[in-house]
């Protein structure tokens, strides 16, 4: 589908929203409702509050679709309604930290620094154990359900804004530029938590393959 119609069906999704239209609510709802549940848990910790966050979410979306102008696509504006409203939430609950606070996980080390030569090393510097090459590996490794799950529980290990940028750019395939919208970061602090956080996976994998 071209870009120009994506926006046609957007403005006419958008404009039978305004109009009340309750097939075009359930589409949304059906549509966006399981992604906006796994990136509230990611930020409140609990998918239990992560659904009441959802349906918070839908309400204001009802109360406020009126006053959307377009400035950004419908399902960005929507998952920032839901980011804010679940930041509220988690500080409520204390079971989160503002992301604004974990922007500064960005400080540590991406990889651990025993990966690497020491100083006295005639290579200084360089990898002393050199990352697996994925396109090496047996294809069965790879699409195993075992490292599928090592990926899984990864992801949920993370710090919540590297988890949250991970799962919205891996997971649910956004741009750089819609998760920096939805998550009000900016483009170099989004980079940064998606490289740590993509660091953290691949090292999870490797571990988990070294064994076998």
């Amino acid at each position: 589908m071209s870009q120009l119609a994506v926006a046609s069906d957007e403005r006419a999704l958008v404009n039978a929203l305004k109009g009340g239209d309750e097939a075009a609510f359930a589409r949304v709802v059906r549509d966006y409702s399981p992604s906006m549940v796994r990136l509230a848990g990611t930020i409140v910790g609990s998918r239990a509050v992560a659904e009441e966050v959802v349906q918070e979410t839908w309400l204001a979306v009802l109360q406020s679709i009126h006053r959307f102008e377009a400035r950004s696509t419908l399902k960005t504006w929507v998952f920032r309604i839901l980011t804010n409203t679940a930041k509220t939430r988690a500080v409520r609950e204390r079971r989160s930290t503002p992301f604004s606070t974990l922007v500064e996980d960005a400080t540590e080390p991406t990889v651990a620094p025993d990966r690497f030569l020491g100083p006295d090393a005639r290579y200084a510097g360089h990898w002393a154990s050199v990352p697996e090459r994925w396109r090496d590996l047996p294809e069965q490794s790879l699409l195993a359900g075992e490292v599928i799950d090592v990926v899984a529980h990864a992801i949920d290990n993370l710090p919540p804004a590297q988890r949250a940028v991970i799962s919205l750019r891996d997971v649910e395939g956004w741009d750089s530029s819609e998760v920096c919208d939805a998550l009000q970061l900016t483009e170099g602090n989004q980079r940064v938590l998606l490289h740590r956080a993509r660091a953290k996976v691949r090292l999870a994998i490797e571990t988990r393959l070294a064994v076998h």
